[in-house]
This record gives structure tokens, C-alpha cells and sequence, in this order.
């Protein structure tokens, strides 16, 4: 491409390219199959005014990364299994879909609300329950948050500068772990970008409803992941009513419809879980107290953040799963090969992008778009940085499109302003700062030895002193200085994500890239080299490799560390066969303390396991009066011996005083090479 074209040739335009006209309908003269072949024609071409090859650009970004996305996809088995037992329970069952429940019979729900189960979910009932099924709809928002972000960028900035922020962001490793994986975060990183980019225009129309719009994305990213998706609430509510081309009244009834339309979105869920009668649903995951508003505030809300998880497991800030609290979480060994390869060069591009943007107009597209995006990376970088509660180094994927649009606005404003002293300076320390960084961060790995970072470090820093000097440049050395900075920029993530998509990841715990002895006791939690089985249908002879903590193998071995906590394990084709014998007359086949260790037996039986606990096994669902009576009324067949952590934040001791129960009161039977409990065979003399 001619890097001429890097931006829109107005530095002043304000709402991006018009909308093209809408293909006229076939008339008396026009054949209906000529009308479609011209609508086709104008989606590979584009709009009128787009280069010739913007439009073919971006269809072959987004193949690609459809096609590196689905690549091994079912290497992963069935991820993490807590929720893909809750995706099998909702494609079974439409009341466990409507209430995000565990199981098909209802007993416990999982400890978020529902949204990403239902279309996992919808992608079963349509597919047939397996690996691909449950793991596509991911990809699929993965590719499709890749054209949100280029869209966004593209309005303001140009084509190249959307297509190099579609780029950066599906080469970023969180993004390519995330987007494979079907823990609900993949959602939330879509509903997110989507409410950016509604908010954008919204901002360039002054409309009400396209901010009604963007409300009804944050109410769907509630449903997804409670609060987590109000981190970019403030940079869309400060944009908006700094920048819309409107007057300050219509901001704010504008600022009141969205606040409305993400309450309703989300409300209407939560009201009917609070408003039901407990006896008439299943219990709250997660809660004390059965309460969903419980959940939400406490154990997934402000416990994140003061590390006052009720339930939760470990201590210390990050509730035994990270440490590192601090300004620089974001770049230490755990997170920084996660998030941070573009962190340094995003900040640099959207300081210099404001401050370019300096003396435009109030209603300027792209400072506001600069803003936005500016403070949800530093909203969310802080607040993950900073939180002393439970923290995973994948939450970092919801700061991916923002540092993405940033890098991409930010170069096309700086390459407008080339052959300033200003421009240049801004183009090279970019560029500089990824090489740099990129060395650092390869250098804390010996998987790709030391050519790759050295390479980046000469490239980077050759194309940061060429930059320099671009507007003395003949055209052909600009082009050949401007690919540099880009590969510079980009192979460090590139190699990262690459070993992401050759390697299945199972597992509570997951991280993308090769081992660099950060993480969860220095390990790469849930990496399965060469695509290994992940207990899913791809799992070969029992042999489930855990999360962290050593290795779950065949002859019914539950692994994963912390009591089964972290990852679940296939049990062999003899617990498969008594699970399912007479499996009708029961309500649920089997119970066990902690999702993880029911999830195992769930979906390799496809029948219902009552998860005791809940995930860690700390909720108070069910009591020991409530399971007793289960019992007594014949509706659980065996209990899974074992199971529970040690070192819990409190919570129920329910669970603990189950197990007590059952095993001074039933049958210890060995299946497999698993301890059970018969709960039909009460011992001899015992008062069950």
C-alpha cells in the first residue's frame, strides 16, 4: 500500500468517510441474480472513496485470523470445564440456559451471570455437544472485535491506520488465547469494543441513540461478566459529554438514556433471579447468601478489589493467584507477555494524539476517540494493576482493543505529521519502545533463543533512526522504514501468539505464550504442548494434563492442584458406565465438592452432578439437612470421594460436613480406580 494513504488526507476530518448509498432494488429491467452480484461487489470494493485496496485488506485480515483462530482449535479438549459442564447442562435443559446453572437438573448456577453461556450453548443444541462447538462462537467474536476496532479506527484515521489496529490486536497473546477459550471474558472483550464504537458515533451525530445503543452493549456486558465492564463506563460517559456535536442539554439526556438502556439490558436478568423464589431456581454460585446482588458486589465486585472474596482460596493480594500488586503488574513476568507488548508505544501514541489534536474543535472525531480510548486502557490497566483481590493474567484481554486503536490512531497521526520534527520524534520513540520492550520481554523466555529479540532490537532501533530523517526519505525508503517499524513492533506478540495457537490450554488458570516462570507457583498454567488432550472429546486413554499443580492422568487420578480446583479430568469408561446405568432414576448421577471435580464427571457421562460447594466448594448449597433429604429420597446415586481446598476466606463448611457424613454412613466402592460412596448402600447398623 502507499503509505501516503496511511491516514484520511484531511487531518481535520471530523466523522469519518460518509455512509455508502444503499444498493438500489431490482427494477423492471434488473435481474434479481445481477442486483446480488452488485451488492457482492460493493462489499469487496468497499465504499467509493476507500482506496482499491482497503476493502480487500481487511476481508484478508479477517480470514486470516479466522483461519490461525480455528487452527488447532480443539487441541484445548473442553477448556475449562466448569463452564463447558454448564454449556452441556444448557443445551440440555432450557431452564439451566436460562439460568446459567451447572447442572441440568438445576442444583447451583456458575458463579457469573449467563450471556456467554447462551450462545455457547445455542452453539451446542445446533452443533452437537463437543470441543469445536463449545470454542467456535469464540473465535467468531474474536474476528468479529477485530473489525469492530478496525472500523473505529478506520472512521477516524484511514484504512491502514484500522487495518494496523486490527493487526496488533489479533496478534496480541491474550487476545489469541482468549478469543480460543470459553471463558466468558471473550464476550466481554467484544461488548466492550462494541460500545466504544457506538459511543464514537453517538459522539459524531449527537445522538441519543446511538448512546442508548451503547448502553444496551455494557448491559449485555454485565450479563457476561458483572462489573468487569464498567471499567470503560467512564471513558465513554467522559467522551461523550465533552465531545458530541450536540448541545449540553441533549449530553445529557444522552448520558440518562444509556445509564436506562444498560439497566434495563442488565436488570431484567437480575430482577427475575432476585424476584423467583429460591425453591423455584437454583442456588446462586458463588453467594452466601443465594443472593445474585450478593455475588455481584461482593465475591466478583469489591472483594476483587480489597481481596475480601468471601469463599475464595490462598491468601495474600491476588487471593494466592498473583502477587504482583502494583503500578507495573501490567509488565511484571506473569502479565507482561500477556498484554504489554504495545503498552509502552499505546501510551507514548495517545499522549502525542491529544496533544496533536491540541487546537481542533470541541467536536473533533479523533481526539475524542483518542480520549476514549486513552482512558479505558488507563482505567483498566490501573485497576487490574492495583486490585488486591483475585486477579488472572487473562483479565488483561479487555485492555487489548483499546491499546490496539491507540497504536493505530496514534501512527497515522503521527505519520501526518512526518515531516514535522514533532511527528518524527513521536514515529521513532513508538517504534524504539516496542523494540526495546519486546527484547526485554523475549529475553524472559528461551524459547525462541536470542536471535529473535536481537533481531527485533536492530530492526526497531534501525527504523526508529531512519524515522527520523522519513521526510528526506525517497518514497520507496519510506515504505521500506514504515514495514520495518511495523514488523519490529509486531513479531515479538506474533511469535508469542503463534506458540498460543500451536498449544491446547485447559484449565481455570490459563496463559498464552511459552513458560517464562511467571504465573501460578512459576508454572504456565493449563499449556498442553503439541496440542495434548484437555479431558474434552479429544482426550486420549483418560490422560488429562492439570492446570497447575502436576498432572491428572488416566485410572481416575483427579489432578490440577488445590483439591481439583483447577482443572478437571476425564474418568474412565467404567465411571462413564456406572454414572449412566439407571441414570434416569436419579435426579443427579453423582455428586462432588467443587465444580471442577463434578465437571469431569458431567461431561464425560452427559447426566447431572451436583456440584457440592460450588466452585471452591465454600457455598452453602447444599446443606447437610438438604443433602440428607436428597439422599433419603433417592435422587443422587454416588458421591465423589475427596475434593475441597484448605486455606479458604471463609464460607460455608458445608461441603466438609457432607463428605463427614457420607463416608461414616454409606458403602466406599472403587470404580476405575475412583473412590465413591454409594448412596443407595447405606452401612451396616448406620442411621442414614
Amino acid at each position: 500500500m502507499d503509505t501516503a494513504t496511511l491516514t484520511q488526507p484531511d487531518p481535520t476530518h471530523r466523522a469519518g468517510p460518509p455512509e455508502p448509498a444503499p444498493a438500489p432494488l431490482p427494477g423492471p429491467g434488473t435481474s434479481r441474480g445481477s442486483a446480488l452480484a452488485d451488492r457482492g461487489r460493493r462489499v469487496l470494493r468497499g465504499p467509493e472513496d476507500d482506496a482499491a485496496w482497503a476493502r480487500p485488506a481487511l476481508l484478508a485480515l479477517l480470514v486470516v485470523t479466522a483461519g490461525a483462530y480455528l487452527y488447532n482449535l480443539t487441541a484445548s479438549g473442553w477448556a475449562n470445564a466448569f463452564y463447558s459442564a454448564a454449556v452441556q447442562a444448557g443445551s440440555d435443559s432450557w431452564s439451566a440456559f436460562f439460568w446459567g446453572s451447572f447442572d441440568a437438573s438445576n442444583a447451583i448456577t456458575v458463579d457469573k451471570p449467563p450471556a456467554a453461556l447462551w450462545v455457547m450453548a445455542l452453539s451446542v443444541r445446533l452443533f452437537g455437544l463437543g470441543s469445536f462447538a463449545i470454542l467456535l462462537p469464540q473465535v467468531l467474536m474474536g474476528v468479529g472485535t477485530v473489525a469492530v476496532v478496525h472500523a473505529t479506527v478506520k472512521r477516524r484515521s484511514g484504512p491502514a491506520a484500522g487495518l494496523l489496529a486490527g493487526a496488533a490486536l489479533a496478534l496480541t497473546p491474550v487476545a489469541a488465547l482468549m478469543f480460543r477459550f470459553n471463558n466468558p471474558d471473550a464476550l466481554l472483550t467484544l461488548l466492550m469494543a462494541l460500545a466504544a464504537w457506538a459511543t464514537l458515533h453517538a459522539i459524531d451525530k449527537g445522538s441519543i441513540r446511538w448512546m442508548a445503543l451503547a448502553g444496551v452493549f455494557v448491559g449485555f456486558g454485565f450479563l457476561t461478566k458483572t462489573l468487569q465492564v464498567l471499567l470503560v463506563v467512564p471513558a465513554l460517559g467522559i467522551a461523550w459529554v465533552l465531545f458530541a456535536d450536540t448541545m449540553i442539554g441533549r449530553r445529557l439526556l444522552g448520558s440518562l438514556a444509556a445509564v436506562g438502556a444498560m439497566v434495563v439490558s442488565a436488570g431484567w436478568w437480575v430482577a427475575v433471579v432476585e424476584l423467583v423464589p429460591a425453591s423455584m431456581r437454583p442456588y446462586v454460585g458463588g453467594s452466601q447468601t443465594d443472593s445474585f446482588l450478593e455475588l455481584t458486589f461482593g465475591y466478583n465486585g469489591l472483594g476483587r478489589l480489597d481481596g475480601s472474596e468471601v469463599g475464595k482460596v490462598g491468601g495474600g493480594g491476588g487471593g494466592g493467584f498473583s502477587t504482583d500488586v502494583g503500578v507495573l503488574r501490567m509488565f511484571d513476568s506473569s502479565s507482561g507477555g500477556q498484554i504489554s507488548w504495545l503498552l509502552p508505544a499505546a501510551l507514548l501514541l495517545a499522549v502525542a494524539g491529544i496533544a496533536f489534536r491540541g487546537r481542533a474543535p470541541r467536536t473533533d472525531a479523533r481526539r475524542a476517540a483518542h480520549v476514549l480510548m486513552g482512558l479505558w486502557m488507563v482505567v483498566t490497566a490501573l485497576t487490574f494493576s492495583l486490585m488486591q483481590g483475585i486477579f488472572h493474567d487473562y483479565y488483561t484481554v479487555a485492555l487489548a482493543p483499546a491499546i490496539a486503536a491507540l497504536v493505530g490512531m496514534g501512527a497515522a497521526e503521527a505519520w501526518e505529521r512526518r515531516d514535522r520534527l514533532s511527528g518524527a520524534l513521536v514515529l521513532s520513540a513508538a517504534t524504539a519502545a516496542s523494540a526495546a520492550w519486546a527484547f526485554v520481554l523475549l529475553s524472559r523466555t528461551t524459547a525462541y533463543g536470542g536471535w529473535l529479540r536481537f533481531g527485533i532490537l536492530a530492526v526497531g532501533l534501525a527504523a526508529a533512526a531512519l524515522l527520523l530523517l522519513v521526510g528526506r526519505l525517497h518514497r520507496t525508503g519510506v515504505r521500506a522504514v514504515a514495514v520495518a517499524a511495523v514488523v519490529a513492533s509486531l513479531a515479538g506478540p506474533a511469535a508469542y501468539t503463534a506458540t498460543t495457537l500451536a498449544t491446547g490450554h485447559s484449565g481455570s488458570i490459563v496463559t498464552a505464550g511459552p513458560s517464562t516462570g511467571g504465573g501460578p507457583g512459576g508454572m504456565r498454567g493449563g499449556a498442553m504442548p503439541g496440542g495434548a488432550p484437555a479431558g474434552g472429546p479429544a482426550a486420549a486413554n483418560g490422560t488429562t494434563p492439570g492446570a497447575t499443580g502436576g498432572t491428572a492422568t488416566g485410572g481416575g487420578t483427579r489432578g490440577g492442584g488445590m483439591g481439583g480446583l483447577l482443572s478437571a479430568t476425564t474418568p474412565d469408561a467404567d465411571v462413564v458406565a456406572a454414572l449412566q446405568a439407571d441414570a434416569d432414576s436419579y435426579t443427579w448421577v453423582a455428586a462432588a465438592v467443587g465444580s471442577q471435580n463434578a465437571a469431569g464427571l458431567q461431561l464425560a457421562s452427559q447426566q447431572p452432578v451436583m456440584a457440592i460447594g460450588g466452585f471452591n466448594g465454600s457455598d452453602p448449597a447444599p446443606t447437610l439437612a438438604e443433602f440428607q433429604a436428597d439422599v433419603a429420597d433417592g435422587r443422587i446415586h454416588y458421591f465423589l470421594a475427596g475434593g475441597g481446598f484448605r486455606g479458604q476466606n471463609g464460607g460455608s463448611t458445608a461441603s466438609s460436613e457432607i463428605g463427614t457424613w457420607v463416608a461414616a454412613t454409606f458403602t466406599e466402592v472403587t470404580i476405575g480406580g475412583q473412590t465413591f460412596y454409594d448412596l443407595t448402600q447405606p452401612v451396616a447398623g448406620s442411621a442414614s
